[in-house]
């Protein structure tokens, strides 16, 4: 009886927030302003704009969720091998900017990237030719890496400390070099933390639309730039709601992809 009433709000927040606005999601996605049954609100992700932008918003995403996976990795594993007075202070240092405005986070890179900012002068004053990155997709990718990175970090970094330092000294003591530690052991054995850190950037990073209209100008449009439009300019709830429908059908394989390789949850950092 208890659990039930103890429930109740979590219950309602999840009605609320989550099943309503799915179930208008649907029904507008499926009808046209009329309020009549449409299949082309869905089928307008083949049409030559939206085609292209989702094609650029899948290569951004990837390349942005492969850098974040160099980066991670390392870091993860400098992370586990530090000391434990070290461990806890650099862990909340990686975590520190994430509590700070993904908005203005996103705004810092546009000052320091944008002609005559930090990053030019800096340039300018080592006698480096100008590089102009503001307004094309590299700034965008930079932008996804910065704000999504530590997403990729902390799930491998759970995973990596879950993994028992007895199995890896036994390694060792058998004859195996590092190299044969890393591919047989730590590699394996953190495979449901970097499936964890590969959802969590790769979908924020194929939806989102802030980073690509503070840092792309307005002239790198993603499949989160048109849906975003089509509710805030254009008006066409239809027509955004089929497109977001379309993207769900990514975050569900993603979500799949997880799930069997990360059954137990480990790779999520608590």
């Amino acid at each position: 009886m208890y659990k039930r009433v103890y429930a109740t709000p979590f219950l309602f927040w999840v009605l609320v927030g989550t099943v309503f606005p799915l179930l208008m999601i649907l029904y507008y996605g499926f009808t046209d302003r009329t309020g009549a049954f449409t299949l082309k609100n869905i089928l307008a992700i083949f049409e030559p704009v939206h085609a292209q932008a989702l094609g650029l918003s899948l290569l951004l995403a990837f390349v942005s969720t492969v850098i974040c996976l160099i980066i991670a990795f390392p870091l993860a594993m400098i992370l586990k091998d530090s000391s434990l007075g070290r461990k806890g202070f650099i862990v909340f240092i990686f975590i520190l900017p994430m509590w700070m405005n993904f908005l203005l986070r996103t705004m810092a890179w546009q000052v320091i990237l944008e002609k005559g900012g930090i990053f030019e002068t800096m340039l300018s004053a080592i006698h480096i030719p100008m590089i102009h990155i503001i307004n094309t997709p590299a700034a965008v990718v930079l932008g996804m890496v910065y704000d999504f990175l530590p997403f990729m970090v902390l799930p491998i970094y759970n995973a990596l400390v879950k993994i028992d330092d007895n199995v890896i000294e036994a390694a060792y003591d058998l004859g195996a070099d590092k190299r044969t530690v890393l591919q047989k052991i730590i590699l394996p054995l953190s495979i449901p933390g970097i499936a964890s850190g590969i959802t969590m950037v790769f979908v924020p990073s194929l939806t989102t639309f802030v980073i690509s209209n503070i840092l792309g100008g307005g002239k790198i449009y993603l499949i989160g730039n048109i849906i975003e439009q089509e509710f805030t300019t254009s008006a066409n709830w239809n027509l955004g709601s089929g497109l977001s429908l379309v993207m769900m059908i990514f975050i569900v394989i993603s979500m799949t992809v997880l799930n069997r390789l990360d059954k137990s949850g480990e790779g999520t950092f608590i």
